[in-house]
């Protein structure tokens, strides 16, 4: 079913007991991230806040918190869209009449896949100039964040050289009635829009787009490769054009069908203090100077709806939805690397942290041709751990990945560290901001025939009690069989701890040990691979038992201890606020939710 703007999938989700409408008023300063984690964990529904506090408008929120909402916004299966692409573009090529006459279905439907110039839409039936951004429910969703953002906000910018448009997802901080920050991080379009219309010595213009059809917002989250307008993959989706406005104040075309529309600029030289913010990392953001967007005026629709997100440690609404583009995309990286038969950028570590590849070896020392050109790849560039491993390997499963690196990792050839490197301005364990370095792991079983043995035989044993091997060590958990994560005491001596892992008879023979703080859960795999991938910098984290100086490589030999601990400097991880959340949950019984029934 193809949605044309929020109200109709709001329509179709409350007719599917997939929306609850809550009648209760609600503060946005914190409230709705409480109950928000409590639903989503629970796979509940999406929420309409009918009242919120100090604002005349509603709020939507978690319309993308369950698998089987992703997929209602796409409209078929997101792996289908892709197959769809990829299929078309393979049967066409080389040009006939006769290739082009087999693939006329498909290529009658992505002919529809473009924007359809209205005079008029919903979405001008108020302009608000100047505007009045404070009236808006912008969400703090925790309790040190810098302000209010919007969190689910489109933007829109157009290459001041080439016309081409761009649409991403950026938080912008609002700072009063008329601006607000924005957070252009490293890798996104709209940076280097902005950064061409910089040395053209000129403000760029800019329209935030608020809700519309859902297949919008999904559309701006894929990393599109640049120059391809994002609003163009939205039509797709839907399967049919997408309604836009021209608007002479911007030169831009808007959406017709969404909620609201901010339209104004971001200049060079104004710059103001944003954050610190509690990302998808589940921690708090760097707070550093970002562009300032100053709005000149506000399109709404009458009584318009407010769509938002919270994110914060996964699960949140982003594990679902970078599930669901990581399908839709991969027919897509394998029509142009095809020894590639698998990639997966893990949601539990924020997705740029750790992503592991599936490819064939045709000859030595090809894996790390493919690893290469996967971190060649836009907003992969900025994966800080590759795995790469052989096809017959689940790469979404993280204990299979582990088993085939006790089989095939050698730390002469395997191992490879790359430093110094870009990395996501997200990431805090670098030297500085978008600064960092990167681990390739191969642990396939190289070319052949005959392709080599196993370089290992029996899994080292489960692990003793975490006190027996050192009194630092809470709790011993195996991630696998070439993973051992140790739990230690906060301010316990980490050195001690590595030295005793590695002299243990059974821990020692772990590849790897991962040092991760006590607010680790070790009952949780999702959990405990968050608070190892998100808190160290190979370069800096990576403790091998000894390093060996050949040629002009340093080869680093196991077992490897990884300081993934918390450590001074480092962002917080985000938390509620105690007296908040009991008041919230004193409260449940009058927001009308039943969560029985749904996932525990």
């Amino acid at each position: 079913m193809s949605f044309t703007d929020l109200r109709s999938f709001l329509d179709h989700l409350e007719a599917a007991g997939e929306l609850v409408r809550i009648a209760e008023e609600v503060d946005p300063n914190q409230d709705v991230t409480i109950i928000q984690h409590r639903v989503l964990a629970a796979g509940g529904p999406a929420l309409l806040f009918e009242r919120v506090k100090g604002s005349p408008y509603r709020l939507v929120t978690n319309l993308f918190g369950t698998r089987r909402r992703v997929e209602m916004a796409f409209g078929q299966p997101p792996g289908e869209i892709g197959e769809l692409i990829a299929a078309t573009a393979e049967r066409v090529m080389p040009p006939s009449p006769r290739a082009l006459w087999s693939a006329r279905k498909p290529i009658r439907r992505l002919l529809r896949a473009r924007m359809k110039r209205v005079r008029r839409g919903p979405v001008m039936d108020e302009c608000v100039s100047p505007p009045q951004l404070d009236r808006l429910p912008c969400l703090t969703c925790w309790p040190l964040d810098g302000g209010p953002f919007f969190t689910l906000p489109l933007v829109h910018t157009v290459d001041p050289v080439s016309g081409a448009g761009n649409m991403g997802i950026y938080r912008l901080q609002r700072f009063d009635a008329a601006s607000t920050g924005m957070h252009w991080q490293i890798e996104k379009g709209g940076g280097f829009h902005f950064a061409k219309a910089c040395e053209l010595g000129r403000p760029l213009p800019v329209s935030v787009f608020l809700g519309g059809p859902p297949a919008l917002t999904l559309a701006a989250i894929v990393p599109l490769p640049e120059g391809i307008d994002e609003r163009l993959l939205a039509a797709l989706m839907m399967g049919r054009p997408l309604d836009v406005i021209d608007r002479p104040t911007t030169g831009h075309r808007i959406p017709a069908a969404a909620e609201f529309v901010l339209e104004g600029t971001v200049t060079a030289g104004d710059v103001r203090q944003e954050g610190p913010f509690g990302d998808h990392l589940g921690h708090y953001s760097h707070s550093a100077e970002f562009p300032v967007f100053r709005v000149d005026r506000m399109l709404a629709r009458k009584d318009a709806i407010f769509p938002a997100t919270v994110v914060g440690k996964p699960p949140q609404e982003d594990y679902y939805i970078g599930e669901a583009i990581q399908e839709m995309t991969l027919p897509l990286l394998k029509l142009t690397r095809p020894a590639i038969s698998d990639l997966w950028a893990y949601p539990e570590t924020g997705f740029h942290p750790l992503a592991v590849v599936a490819a064939g070896q045709r000859y030595a020392h090809e894996a790390f041709k493919h690893a290469m050109g996967v971190l060649g790849e836009g907003q992969l560039s900025l994966t800080k751990v590759l795995i790469v491993v052989d096809p017959d390997v689940n790469v979404r499963d993280f204990a299979a990945v582990s088993g085939a690196m006790w089989r095939y990792l050698d730390s002469a050839e395997g191992l490879h560290l790359l430093a110094p490197t870009a990395q996501d301005t997200l990431d805090f364990t670098g030297p500085a901001m978008n600064t960092g370095s990167r681990l390739i792991l191969l642990a396939g079983k190289g070319h052949g025939p005959p392709l080599r043995p196993p370089l290992r035989g029996r899994p080292p044993a489960d692990p003793p009690r975490g006190p027996e091997v050192h009194g630092d060590i809470l709790q011993l958990a195996r991630l696998g069989e070439a993973v051992l994560v140790a739990q230690v005491r906060e301010h316990g001596d980490r050195q001690a701890v590595r030295e005793a892992l590695a002299a243990h008879p059974v821990t020692g023979a772990y590849l790897f040990h991962v040092l991760v703080s006590p607010d680790v859960p070790m009952d949780d795999p999702q959990m405990m691979l968050w608070g190892w991938f998100t808190r160290f910098d190979p370069l800096t984290d990576l403790h091998p038992a000894r390093r060996e100086v050949a040629g002009n490589r340093i080869i680093l030999h196991f077992p490897i201890a990884i300081d993934a601990t918390w450590k001074e400097g480092y962002r917080k991880p985000v938390a509620f606020d105690e007296d908040r959340a009991r008041r919230v949950e004193s409260n449940w019984g009058r927001y009308g939710i039943d969560l029985s029934g749904t996932r525990t």
